[in-house]
């Protein structure tokens, strides 16, 4: 294991690869992450998972705000690593930084590339329907998810599935890739395959997507709910025990219905589509806990033939 690895991710998705990388005895020299940023209700500057795991590694830690200012590459430079490893760093890396290592910079994308080419390639599979995606090696280059494929596992993505479960078994199983792709590069026996096929863009999610329309196909509503679930979470209006209230839709079925889009067709949720219905399960009123459909009627029933709001924000 004679590779000196720097290693650049942020959230708890990269963790589980860092943690195989120095499992499998590689040298991980250094970290790069994004710097500590307010959170929590005391806003207080909070590390990010990477940073906390390597602290606890003992891995020295880089928290640059930026890589276009010229001495942070510099420093990269110094460090004479053999090969970067990044898994959702969060930056832009600029082309200098990607050749800063003897062997450049391998990335862990959560796609079947190129579908899905971008900054939200989990939850845009699930909102589209797609029945499978991948975690991918791919050689960087300065182009958005463009460079050659090194390794890749196929994920089948099942109905019950949402970004959370998704992306947790994606890095689970894009860890398991990193040994590889590293023995492999070792051995000098990594062999890229070219992306093949019409590239498509997850372009990062706009919170006006997560309303709910339900002028749109019931399907297409469960796939956006699944997708966006639990953040920043799918939601519609529906009648608190006051006034109309904001909620969160974490889980739904699709059923037979047919009505006025937006209009309940019995007491338990029921909602008309734009084609069929969508029966809600799961739900989050603002500022409360998830509960079952059951438990939210239980304080606000909502009866038969109710108009929902279903006008854009």
């Amino acid at each position: 294991m004679s590779l000196r690895v720097v290693f650049m991710g942020t959230p708890e998705f990269a963790v589980p690869s860092l943690s195989e990388i120095l499992a499998t005895g590689y040298e991980v020299v250094r970290v790069y992450t994004q710097p500590p940023r307010r959170a929590g209700r005391g806003k207080s500057l909070t590390k990010s998972p990477v940073h906390q795991f390597a602290d606890i590694m003992g891995i020295p830690v880089e928290t640059p705000e930026s890589f276009r200012k010229p001495f942070v590459i510099d420093a990269l430079e110094d460090i004479d690593a053999d090969v970067a490893c990044v898994v959702a760093y969060g930056q832009i890396l600029p082309k200098r930084a990607l050749a800063a290592t003897r062997y450049g910079c391998l990335n862990l994308h959560g796609s079947e590339l190129p579908r899905w080419r971008g900054a939200a390639p989990v939850q845009r599979a699930i909102m589209a329907g797609d029945t499978q995606t991948a975690a991918q090696i791919m050689q960087m280059g300065a182009g958005l998810d463009t460079g050659p494929i090194l390794l890749s596992e196929i994920i089948p993505i099942t109905g019950e599935d949402n970004a959370a479960s998704l992306s947790e078994r994606m890095s689970r199983i894009g860890a398991g890739l990193w040994p590889r792709a590293l023995a492999a590069l070792e051995r000098g026996a990594l062999t890229p395959s070219e992306q093949v096929g019409e590239p498509t863009y997850a372009a990062k999610i706009d919170k006006a997507e997560a309303r709910l329309d339900w002028a749109k196909p019931a399907q297409e509503l469960e796939y956006q709910i699944r997708g966006l679930s639990p953040f920043p979470g799918a939601w519609c209006e529906l009648p608190g025990r006051k006034n109309m209230e904001r909620v969160k839709i974490h889980l739904a079925q699709v059923e037979d219905g047919d009505g006025e889009p937006g209009t309940t067709l019995d007491d338990e949720l029921l909602i008309a589509t734009g084609k069929g219905a969508l029966r809600l399960l799961r739900l989050q009123p603002a500022g409360k806990s998830t509960m079952d459909a059951a438990d939210y009627l239980r304080g606000r029933p909502v009866s038969a033939g109710t108009k929902l709001d279903s006008r854009l924000a």
